[in-house]
């Protein structure tokens, strides 16, 4: 897709809501779409808006293998509320071995080249198997989150994975996606309750302070400006 055509989408989107977002793309690319889901509170809205829209739409996680306890029973409750049954991509086992035999099972506080090594073999390279046979994947990234994301836009080309990639709630505030969670009864978890914005591995994350960015907890020995994964570089 050129970006003039990126470009015209985001025009036609401007002022459009989530689930009309959801419906357009998911009728466009019927199976070769899917919703790459963290358990967050916004992939849970996520969730619900795109089984609203099609219950046999493909819906996929990463599970890294120190994911918290809650997050492995946001799964199975999500399941059991929508009918449904969410992909499980895991990491290479040999690649995670390695790994670990080399640098140690929490090289990721040793630096930044660590963590992001960490992050490769849990997630990204999960992602790209994911990725197989897809031409675009929805997200839950929203522009407010963090200052890596301010200028994000409905639609964009995910150059690292040459893909089309879609961000319905781009333009939805944290109380938005609150008040959507409460009026349709959607499960979450119960970790965003006790100061957990923003849940990745349990090592990596922590509750934030008063007053800090909502994703102050993730990567909280980094910097802000490195407080990525890799899934959502452009």
């Amino acid at each position: 897709m050129t970006r003039e055509e990126i470009s015209e989408l985001n025009k036609k989107f401007l002022n459009a809501g989530p689930i009309e977002v959801i419906s357009y793309f998911l009728e466009k690319y019927d199976d070769k779409i899917a919703l790459a889901s963290s358990l967050g509170a916004e992939d849970q809205v996520l969730t619900q808006m795109i089984l609203s829209v099609n219950n046999n739409a493909r819906i996929f996680t990463l599970d890294t293998g120190r994911l918290f306890p809650e997050t492995y029973d946001l799964i199975d409750r999500t399941n059991k509320r929508y009918k449904t049954k969410l992909e499980v991509y895991f990491p290479k086992s040999e690649n995670v071995q390695k790994m670990v035999v080399q640098k140690g099972i929490n090289l990721f506080y040793d630096s930044i080249e660590n963590r992001k090594e960490c992050c490769y073999n849990r997630k990204l390279e999960p992602l790209k198997r994911a990725f197989e046979g897809l031409d675009a994947w929805i997200c839950g990234l929203r522009a407010d989150q963090s200052v890596t994301r301010t200028d994000i836009q409905i639609v964009e080309w995910d150059e690292n994975n040459n893909i089309l990639k879609i961000n319905p709630l781009a333009n939805w505030s944290e109380k938005d996606v609150w008040d959507y969670i409460k009026e349709n009864g959607i499960p979450y978890n119960p970790l965003h309750d006790k100061d957990f914005p923003s849940i990745g591995c349990q090592p990596c994350t922590r509750a934030v302070l008063e007053g800090e960015d909502i994703r102050a907890g993730r990567w909280y020995w980094e910097n802000p400006d490195t407080k990525e994964c890799g899934l959502h570089k452009k």
